[in-house]
């Protein structure tokens, strides 16, 4: 039977972990674990010695009740692990489909949803982010996506919105759009509130995705830039590749990234 002083101590631990490594919130979104069931998942992210995560529908069902939703959420909790969201989330369709992705996010206890709207029907996620004081990140797809494939799509569409309506910056779609992904982080300012982070052998071919670190991507500038913007939000490894097995190429990822940011000066 686990003590008080167990418990504490355990508390105290998972405290201690949730801290920013040299300015920045290294984490996971969970997709990176989408072949992996939600116990995995957790044990993975102990692997990497990490207490940031954005869950993925794959370990908290949206058909789930509210009841399990939120003690799948006291799971990863238990964990030591700190919530900073959800998602990717289609959010396309009417107002009636929107709201039932924020009654599961409201559930699960998100502060904040990456998603995927329609155009069209931003102004109805801007009114249901003001309702539910749940932040909206809109991540960009890259060329294939014809709503948002740059984060310049975003911003032009949501820079009057409420300040909670924002991006999600994936560095490895935007790369293939062939703007510029450091200046692009830039020009998002305030609304970046979340990204996503991968690595490409070759910036313009999806299907050459790499460790991080290992490929072409300028992960110190983008990270630099982002300790320079004091950019409080997550930074999200999303590891789409090794979809069986993806903890090793994961953790030479998180490798790669310490040791990038502990050569940049605080």
């Amino acid at each position: 039977m686990t003590t008080r002083r167990t418990f504490l101590g355990a508390a105290l631990a998972a405290g201690a972990l949730a801290k920013p490594e040299n300015g920045l919130k290294l984490g996971v979104a969970s997709y990176s674990f989408r072949k992996l069931t939600r116990a995995q998942a957790i044990a993975a992210m102990k692997e990497l010695k990490t207490p940031y995560i954005n869950i993925k529908e794959f370990h908290l069902r949206y058909t789930s009740t509210p009841e399990e939703i939120a003690a799948g959420r006291k799971e990863f909790q238990g964990a030591g692990l700190e919530v900073l969201g959800g998602g990717n989330i289609d959010l396309k369709g009417d107002e009636a489909t929107l709201r039932k992705m924020f009654d599961y996010a409201k559930a699960a206890g998100f502060p904040l949803i990456v998603c995927a709207p329609a155009r069209d029907n931003v102004h109805i996620v801007e009114k249901l982010v003001k309702e539910y004081n749940i932040k909206a990140a809109i991540h960009n797809h890259g060329p294939e996506d014809k709503q948002f494939p740059s984060p310049q799509s975003v911003l032009e569409l949501v820079k009057n919105m409420d300040p909670r309506v924002g991006l999600c910056i994936d560095i490895g779609h935007t790369a293939r759009t062939g703007v510029d992904v450091v200046e692009s982080i830039r020009l998002a300012g305030p609304r970046l509130l979340d990204l996503h982070v991968k690595d490409l052998k070759d910036l313009m071919v999806k299907e050459s995705q790499c460790v991080v670190g290992e490929g072409a991507m300028p992960i110190q500038e983008i990270f630099a830039t982002l300790k320079k913007m004091k950019f409080t939000g997550g930074v999200m490894l999303e590891y789409e590749i090794d979809a069986e097995n993806p903890l090793p190429g994961m953790l030479k990822s998180f490798a790669n990234m310490r040791r990038v940011l502990s050569e940049l000066k605080s």
